[in-house]
């Protein structure tokens, strides 16, 4: 049977499609909307492993009191200061990637031991929707605690909330140099004048183009620019404009000083708001648009229902997304509910986070020990936390299924089935892990398989396996 012809059952579906992969000692789910549903009780916002990260913005703090202190020994004509400066700058970058390799870590073991794997699953869906991408040092440190402290606590709450909590997070605010903006018409430009710092438009196109309304939705650049006025004086505490050794970089600040002056209008709607609520009424008012429902919910079609999202799946998500406020359990309910993301036929290709996980998941793997799930995100080509651009990682089939990805699946998949040698029977495993979905051409290769080990591996790359 080929992969064309394939037909997953309903079990199947929920477990791969929706979840994160089966595992093979776990029961199959009889009601399988009913378990996807209950994992909204399951659901650990903040696992251990995540809980335990340690303090991106003790990090950038300590590193910047560094570079203050350097810059004052240069100024007083020491060339040691130059030297240490190298120095810090080195030893930063070398914590920053221990944070990050952390973060990942805690990310795939929350991964392998939840009991709720479709809502880890939105956990992802979300993460790459308010993207950040680990470009410079600084969002790298934060990246772990952005997905744990913006993404995590509203995934079963309101989009608004989700939305201004991922806006006003550091590596937000840093990726996007909103930090850094300030008013044309300020008290900190006025009394800068030469400064090249300036206004800066990143946070609020990405924030209206593909955070909430989308792209073509009727917003001009008038109304960015006038939106990123609104936005000026939204920093990081301890960056953009404070001093070293002041403030808490894990945490957002309002700079008044920062803030262009006046009200605003954007999308033909006035805004006289004080300080920081201007910039926050108008991003209230983005959540609840109707252009943010249909593109919220174009998107989450296009995941769980194939790339051309099915038009009355996308209407329906909306109708849901509206009348209930943006209150994302509902919305997922309507899409458990709904016949189009059950269809039998494979409609994804699982990226290579989908496809690790769901390897190891499918292993009866329960933490990921001593393997660097970094590294291996890397080699498999989707780099955790670093999608190349504002827009996340692409949600389409095709960008995942080229001849030199798929080599690299085979390589991986031979190195996670040589540890089991031939204490798992492939034979016995694949049935388990892809319930009344295994195809007889499958199951007839792993059958022919040289030794235990390949059979494994040929299950990990099989078409059954790599779509769902």
């Amino acid at each position: 049977m080929s992969a064309q012809s394939q037909s997953l059952s309903p079990p199947a579906i929920a477990l791969n499609r929706f979840g994160l992969g089966a595992r093979p000692d776990d029961p199959l789910p009889a009601s399988p909307q009913r378990w996807l549903i209950d994992q909204f009780a399951r659901f650990e916002t903040r696992p251990a492993g995540l809980a335990s990260l340690d303090d991106a913005g003790r990090a950038v703090k300590q590193y910047r009191e560094e570079q203050a202190s350097r810059r004052m020994a240069r100024q007083d004509g020491g060339t040691e200061g130059k030297v240490d400066l190298k120095a810090a700058r080195k030893d930063f970058r070398q914590d920053v990637q221990a944070l990050y390799r952390a973060g990942v870590q805690a990310r795939a073991d929350s991964a392998l031991a939840t009991e709720a794997p479709f809502v880890e699953r939105m956990v992802y869906f979300w993460s790459n929707h308010f993207c950040v991408s680990v470009d410079n040092p600084r969002v790298t440190a934060f990246a772990g605690a952005f997905e744990r402290d913006a993404i995590r606590p509203h995934v079963l709450g309101k989009f608004s909330d989700m939305a201004l909590a991922a806006e006003q997070h550091p590596a937000m605010l840093i990726y996007l140099n909103q930090f850094q903006s300030i008013g044309p018409g300020s008290q900190a430009a006025a009394r800068n004048p030469d400064r090249k710092r300036g206004l800066n438009e990143n946070l609020a196109r990405e924030i209206m183009e593909l955070h909430t309304l989308g792209v073509r939705s009727g917003y001009t650049q008038a109304d960015v620019t006038e939106f990123a006025r609104a936005l000026t004086g939204w920093t990081v505490d301890g960056l953009g404009g404070g001093r070293a050794g002041e403030g808490n970089p894990d945490h957002f600040t309002f700079r008044p000083a920062q803030h262009e002056p006046g009200p605003r209008t954007i999308l033909g709607k006035r805004y006289a708001q004080d300080g920081e609520a201007q910039a926050r009424a108008a991003l209230m008012d983005f959540a609840h648009a109707p252009a943010t429902a249909t593109h919220i919910a174009t998107k989450l079609a296009r995941h769980f229902a194939g790339d051309e999202p099915p038009p009355a799946l996308v209407a329906r998500l909306a109708e849901s997304f509206t009348s209930s406020k943006g209150d994302l359990p509902s919305v997922y309910r309507t899409l458990i509910a709904s016949p189009e993301a059950w269809a039998a036929t494979p409609t994804k290709f699982k990226t290579p986070w989908e496809w690790t996980i769901s390897s190891l998941r499918g292993l009866g793997h329960r933490q990921v020990g001593d393997m660097q799930i970094a590294a291996l995100q890397t080699q498999l080509g989707q780099r955790v936390w670093k999608p190349g651009s504002p827009a996340g990682w692409d949600d389409i089939a095709a960008s995942w299924v080229g001849s030199d990805a798929l080599l690299r699946r085979v390589e991986i998949a031979q190195r996670l089935a040589a540890p089991l040698g031939e204490g798992v029977d492939a034979r016995v495993l694949a049935p388990r892990i892809m319930p009344a979905s295994l195809s007889v051409a499958t199951a007839e290769q792993i059958g022919r398989a040289e030794s235990p080990v390949g059979a494994i591996a040929l299950m990990l790359v099989s078409p059954d396996f790599l779509r769902r």
